[in-house]
């Protein structure tokens, strides 16, 4: 649903792919919901304490990805503030992956999460190299 939203706008996207826009906000979006619920599910487990760093980690993740969604939904036109905001999503995605991986064979939840999280990293990455090319 997301292309033809961006394909429907009546401004132009100043060269830059709407299908790899689309795709990124689409694996954002869908690595917020990811580290929501693995945040959630973190507390629900009785070992919750040594959970806490991953917590965490998933909370700041969500986050940032909600907001670069937001962000790359809109024609912002500036391509510094989209480079920026792709490369701390692409981190933030890494960091959280990486906290998230330790616990991956015991809470299926964290396995999910690191999974979604590997794939908007490499989403933002894409994207980053395809707003290197237009500039």
């Amino acid at each position: 649903m997301t292309l033809p939203l961006l394909e429907s706008h009546p401004d132009q996207l100043g060269g830059l792919d709407p299908a790899a826009i689309a795709n990124c906000i689409d694996d954002c979006l869908a690595c917020a919901r990811a580290c929501t619920v693995c945040a959630d599910a973190c507390l629900s487990e009785p070992s919750v304490a040594e959970l806490v760093p991953c917590i965490r980690t998933d909370l700041d993740c969500a986050d940032v990805c909600a907001s670069t969604a937001r962000v790359l939904s809109r024609r912002t036109g500036v391509l510094a503030v989209l480079d920026t905001l792709l490369r701390a999503c692409a981190e933030a995605c890494r960091a959280c992956a990486g906290e998230c991986e330790p616990h991956a064979e015991h809470h299926r939840h964290c396995a999910l999460c690191a999974e979604a999280c590997r794939k908007c990293e490499d989403a933002c990455r894409q994207l980053r190299e395809h707003l290197v090319g237009t500039a």
